[in-house]
């Protein structure tokens, strides 16, 4: 748990070194699962050609992720106003990402003045781990945004509903499997194999949906486990 009456959640990633397209996915599962609606911000655009930076916005599209792409250069402003405009009065909004794409300052650029510690970028062009605990703030319009420290790894836990909102396209195909209960592995008449193979599903989306559902399905057991394990060290 990281933070509660949450409306959206802004998924911060560099799309210099940090942006990886399965662990936007793994992001969004877990936001859509917690009942927030998320958004996509890839920063430090200063550093990366046109070209380079439209490509990963394609990678993100194919990957059947419909969600709000903003783009922001904390160095150039680019970006910033953008942002800005669609931060709604009375509205909690979210950061997260890992260290060093930039989430401190922007929320310094938002408030206009600095509320947070940042420090230097290093020679790469990357930020480096500042922020060490998790703050609210009011911003002029209204808007409240909260910082996270930036996170190292994250688990998809018993997310059911945000695999389904986050997979919508492969939960349409799978309604069209033969069997109701397809693993979408091996099973004939499989509707999302098909579609993988006829390339309308990209491979690494397939088996990053595989690899989040196993994750999610094993959260249940494991966690009945530890109860029983409780309760039996306690008798």
């Amino acid at each position: 748990m990281i933070a509660a009456n949450v409306d959206f959640v802004i998924v911060v990633q560099s799309c210099h070194y940090d942006f990886n397209l399965k662990r936007l996915e793994r992001y969004l599962v877990m936001v859509k699962d917690g009942g927030a609606i998320p958004l996509v911000l890839l920063t430090k655009i200063d550093l990366m050609a046109p070209d380079v930076l439209a490509a990963q916005i394609r990678d993100i599209r194919s990957a059947g992720i419909t969600e709000s792409v903003m783009t922001l250069s904390n160095v150039t402003g680019q970006g910033v106003d953008d942002l800005m405009s669609v931060l709604a009065p009375g509205k909690t909004y979210c950061f997260v990402g890992s260290s060093g794409v930039g989430k401190s300052t922007i929320i310094n650029a938002l408030m206009g003045r600095d509320v947070l510690e940042t420090k230097v970028v290093s020679s790469t062009g990357e930020g480096r781990h500042t922020t060490v605990r998790r703050e609210l703030f009011l911003l002029d319009n209204g808007a409240m945004v909260i910082d996270n420290p930036g996170m190292r790894e994250l688990g998809v836990a018993a997310a059911e509903g945000g695999m389904e909102a986050a997979y919508a396209d492969i939960g349409a195909l799978a309604s069209q499997c033969r069997f109701g209960d397809c693993t979408h592995t091996k099973e004939p008449g499989c509707a999302v194999r098909e579609a993988l193979d006829s390339g309308r599903i990209g491979a690494d989306h397939y088996e990053n949906f595989l690899k989040l559902g196993k994750e999610s399905g094993r959260h249940p057991m494991s966690h009945a486990g530890r109860r029983k394990k409780d309760g039996d060290f306690g008798h």
